[in-house]
């Protein structure tokens, strides 16, 4: 036999020396119960037989290796594969991330088993705390209970949010990799919410092999031997399965081959009867850290999240730094983590809501949506990312019915989001309706377990405080910031929301899912089911008894068709009312005075840096509120929704639409500040109704947003928006001054500018490389822009330029203000040039553009020789006194002139020797912008307007006229105290 296998040997090796590795591999896996089958041979043989033996021994084991290393080869790829894969919610932020870049470590602690329970919630507890930290690889170092023929057991719990599955993914990748916990051959997760739904007996390999077939019949989980020491077993969400250690309930049994229920496999596993030399890693919440009894439990480990904000800030900077290559966006979000990082250090509530790494994801998804938005991405809105967030953390939860080892968890399926909308969105709606924030303990007793009677109720609402309630709400850290003053005055302990704009969510949630019902309306559905039944079986009746009875009598039985419908009236009644109080919070008078909902949204997570804004309304303002409202009536957050349970009926969306379009036109038709306009668009926007949409702006021919902080965001939304009309809507004016628009965020408004007569852009920081895309908005036939506004934008003589080379092909533009631009005599003259080649401009305005006499009279001639342009503002331009008494006579039309027009020239408050018509223009016009300008340079021009009506003044002999030329001189001289008072020293000290 020795003789026999040696040739065999011999030729084996032989054969395969020139193959390559994945050939050998597969020969060895093909042939590995041949090889592995040989033992030493006998002491009796030669020495050179014996060295031939000791050879053949380790080519046996070697190749013996390499084949069981080749099954455990194929699921190391696989499960790398598998664990790669990121949720659906991860692709908001561009698809930029991958396991390996974007995970931080939160912190765990070991725990004594006598200490287990001691929960370390808030985060400054565990700064304080005396337990070491560890990783999940130390946790498995060997330790005096730990012996070559007994492996560990690892109880690794914490609260919902806290990063247990995020730690168990990263932990598999890194073993796939080799880079953690290299001393284990080979690693077999589990989902024990999988596991659950298995009703079928099956062995533990088995088991195994139907999760992961390569595993197929592994000899290191044959049981022989002590081979089960390189194996570790990882069982993730305990808390979904039933595991019974009682004898009487469970039998003992230690065959991997022998078929038991799924449950029974893992409590003798955990028992150390069935494979004892394996290790266990077990992942649960907090509630069911009792189910293990401690004595088959090594050691405790509690996950903690970011406990730190050096923890937060490193997760912020993975995520947020890695939107693109764009190195513009890479330094907008280093200031964004900046500005976290302050929050942070400052133990704000932001800090506390981010002790969980769930919050810090929040933070960064919404973040990421304020501010790197493209249009090239999918489209996402507020109310869809709380509503992945939520997905992320509770998708598939159900709320069990005992806490005991011998309850089923989920014998009874209740929804644990319905669950929290019940609760903590009755708390939530509860404190958007009377304007709080904050709630004691008493309240929160109040409102998430006072009515509990059953012992199901009692053990649902243990699970639920120990697990989820902590996860939503949080004690409050400044109380100054979130008390009234009457409430104040009591010293018990507060809890707020973790971030402000989930009360407003769950408030919104519980009430589009109509838990806010009266007894009569909830009786409503039960009672027109019951009637509709009952009015079936006397339809057939009467139609019997309809030739026997008395014409009268049968007419009042004929009343009970009459109760479905009755009743369904008092339910789109409900639908009604939900319209109308998202419309009348929408266009609260009290609010009106408030930052738009997304500068909101984004203070609530920088905080307000510098000054504090001063504040018009007395509550809190719950803007976010509607918006989220509208929001949830979406498809697609209707589809997350139902995947948590709480269901949302198309008929409902039907009802409450058509009451929102009648109460929006309604109120639309008032005036609107820019920041309540603003908040409206968001509203649509996150209603993604094109429709309603549609319906809704066709009352509007005005859009004012007039000093809203334009963003990506907004940009998006505005034109996102009015991409739902028609293409026949247009709007009269579309006012978009004093917004801090750039190049960039011009590019994204493209599609609202198709809809506009009226474009006003002023006072932004608008260049030159801007005016290629407004030359080619002025260029596109499609679009029919009549009034073009870019005062105060530093577009220069290049930009004025590009802008112009519209001008012979633009046929709709009559109305072009270039008032503070830069432009200089080579604009001036540029211009001059060109406008004989557009036919339709009526006026024209290059006030305060360093112009001179020579430039500003040749401009004139052009406009004079114009067909149609009226007017020209030539103001605040260094002129001298000869020049514009020129550029007054230039104005009238030459005697030889068949036209016989006069172009209005405002160069001064004075024409000649008389007052200008348009004085009281040219005045405001300073006065509103005397702010961004050169004050010293006003100020001149001032005392030049004083000079030139004083000389003009003089040269009249009406009293009346003279008293109108002191009038004019008032008001320049009040405008001028004005600059000399509010001077930029003096305002630096107010």
């Amino acid at each position: 036999m020795g003789i026999f296998h040696h040739s065999s040997r011999s030729s084996f090796v032989r054969s395969h020396t020139d193959v390559g590795p994945e050939s050998l591999a597969l020969s060895l896996h093909s042939n590995s119960s041949q090889r592995c089958s040989i033992g030493l041979r006998s002491a009796g043989q030669s020495s050179s037989s014996t060295q031939d033996s000791v050879i053949h021994v380790f080519m046996d084991l070697a190749l013996c290796t390499a084949a069981q290393s080749y099954p455990i080869d194929i699921h190391r790829r696989k499960l790398f594969l598998w664990f790669s894969h990121l949720p659906q919610e991860e692709k908001q932020f561009g698809g930029y991330f991958s396991p390996e870049t974007m995970h931080v470590d939160p912190l765990i602690l070991e725990r004594n088993p006598e200490e287990r329970l001691g929960l370390l919630s808030p985060c400054l507890q565990t700064k304080n705390s005396s337990f070491p930290s560890v990783t999940v690889e130390q946790l498995f170092e060997p330790t005096d209970a730990w012996s070559e023929d007994r492996g560990l057991n690892v109880l690794l719990y914490g609260a919902v949010g806290t990063g247990k599955s995020t730690v168990i993914r990263k932990l598999v990748l890194d073993w796939c990799t080799g880079t953690t916990l290299a001393n284990f051959k080979l690693l077999v997760p589990f989902s024990c919410e999988d596991l659950n739904q298995l009703s079928k007996m099956t062995s533990l390999r088995d088991l195994v092999s139907r999760k992961y077939l390569h595993l197929k019949k592994h000899p290191l989980l044959s049981g022989e031997g002590n081979q089960a020491k390189d194996v570790l077993f990882l069982f993730n969400g305990m808390e979904k399965i039933q595991l019974d250690f009682r004898i009487g309930s469970t039998e003992l049994c230690s065959d991997p081959n022998e078929a038991l229920l799924p449950g029974v496999v893992v409590v003798n596993l955990l028992r150390k009867y069935l494979l004892p030399e394996a290790s266990i890693l077990v992942t649960t919440r907090l509630s069911a850290l009792d189910r293990i009894p401690q004595k088959y439990v090594s050691r405790y480990a509690q996950i903690c999240g970011f406990s730190d904000p050096d923890r937060q800030r490193a997760y912020f900077t993975s995520r947020l730094l890695q939107q693109s290559g764009k190195t513009a966006h890479n330094q907008e979000a280093q200031a964004l983590i900046e500005l976290l990082y302050l929050s942070l250090q400052r133990e704000s509530q932001l800090a506390a809501a981010c002790f969980l790494p769930s919050y810090c994801w929040l933070t960064c998804a919404t973040l990421h949506f304020l501010h790197f938005t493209n249009v090239n991405a999918p489209i996402r809105t507020l109310t869809g990312i709380y509503t992945s967030f939520l997905r992320l953390n509770f998708g598939g939860e159900v709320l069990g019915t005992g806490a005991g080892t011998n309850v089923p968890i989920q014998g009874h399926h209740s929804s644990l989001m319905l669950y929290v909308v019940r609760t903590v969105g009755k708390l939530a709606f509860d404190g958007v309706t009377y304007k709080r924030t904050s709630f004691s303990e008493r309240e929160l007793e109040q409102w998430i377990g006072g009515k509990t009677k059953t012992d199901e109720e009692l053990h649902q609402l243990a699970m639920f405080r120990t697990d989820v309630l902590d996860f939503f709400l949080a004690p409050c850290v400044g109380n100054e910031k979130y008390l009234s003053q009457d409430l104040s005055e009591n010293d018990e302990r507060r809890y707020v929301f973790a971030v402000p704009a989930m009360q407003e969510y769950l408030a919104a949630l519980y009430m589009v899912l109509g838990e806010n019902k009266s007894a009569l309306e909830k009786l409503t559905r039960q009672v027109s089911v019951a009637i509709g039944q009952a009015t079936e079986d006397v339809n057939a009746l009467m139609n019997i008894l309809s030739k026997f009875i008395p014409l009268r009598i049968f007419a009042i039985f004929n009343l009970l068709k009459l109760f479905p419908k009755l009743f369904e009236k008092i339910r789109s009644r409900n639908k009604g009312s939900i319209a109308k109080t998202m419309a009348a919070e929408m266009f609260r008078t009290e609010d009106s005075y408030n930052e738009d909902v997304l500068d909101q949204v984004e203070q609530s997570l920088l905080g307000v840096h510098g000054p504090q804004p001063k504040q018009y309304s007395e509550g809190q303002p719950f803007e976010l509120y509607p918006i989220f409202m509208g929001g949830l009536l979406h498809y697609g957050n209707r589809v997350l929704l139902q995947q948590l349970g709480c269901s949302i009926q198309s008929s409902t969306v039907a009802q409450i639409t058509l009451a929102l379009r009648k109460y929006l036109v309604r109120e639309l038709s008032k005036p609107q500040p820019p920041e309540e306009l603003m908040d409206l668009l968001v509203l649509l926007y996150e209603f993604q109704n094109p429709r309603l949409t549609a319906e809704v702006l066709a009352s509007i021919r005005a859009i004012r947003l007039t000093n809203i902080r334009m963003t990506p965001i907004k940009c998006f939304v505005l034109s996102s928006v009015l991409s739902c009309t028609p293409p026949s809507y247009h709007l009269e004016e579309l006012d978009l001054s004093s917004c801090l628009l750039t190049h960039d965020l011009l590019q994204m408004l493209w599609p609202a500018f198709r809809h506009t007569h009226n474009l006003n852009l002023q006072f932004n920081s608008l260049g030159p490389e801007s005016c290629i895309l407004l030359r080619d908005l002025l260029l596109d036939p499609k679009i029919l822009i009549r009034s073009l506004q870019l005062c105060d934008n530093p577009l220069l003589d290049s930009g004025a330029h590009t802008l112009l080379e519209s001008l012979p092909k633009n046929q709709s533009l009559t109305h072009l203000s270039l008032m503070h631009t830069g432009l200089g005599d080579r604009g001036a003259l540029d211009l001059a040039k060109r406008l004989q080649q557009h036919t339709g401009l009526q006026e024209l305005n290059v006030a305060y553009n360093n112009i001179g006499d020579n430039a500003a009279l040749t401009l004139v001639d052009a406009c004079r020789e114009h067909p149609s342009i009226h007017t020209v503002h030539l103001y605040l331009n260094p002129l001298s006194d000869v020049g514009k008494k020129s550029l007054y006579v230039r104005g009238v039309a030459r005697g030889h002139s068949s036209s016989g027009r006069r172009v209005k020239v405002l160069a001064s408050v004075t024409e000649g020797s008389d007052i200008s018509e348009d004085w009281h223009p040219i005045l405001s016009v300073i006065r509103e912008n005397a702010s961004s300008w050169d004050r010293e340079r006003i100020k001149q021009q001032l005392k030049v307007f004083l000079t030139d009506l004083e000389w003009g003044r003089q040269q009249q002999q009406s009293f009346w006229k003279r008293l109108h030329f002191r009038k004019v001189e008032k008001g320049v001289k009040q405008t001028l105290q004005m600059l000399e008072k509010d001077t930029p020293s003096k305002r630096s000290h107010k």
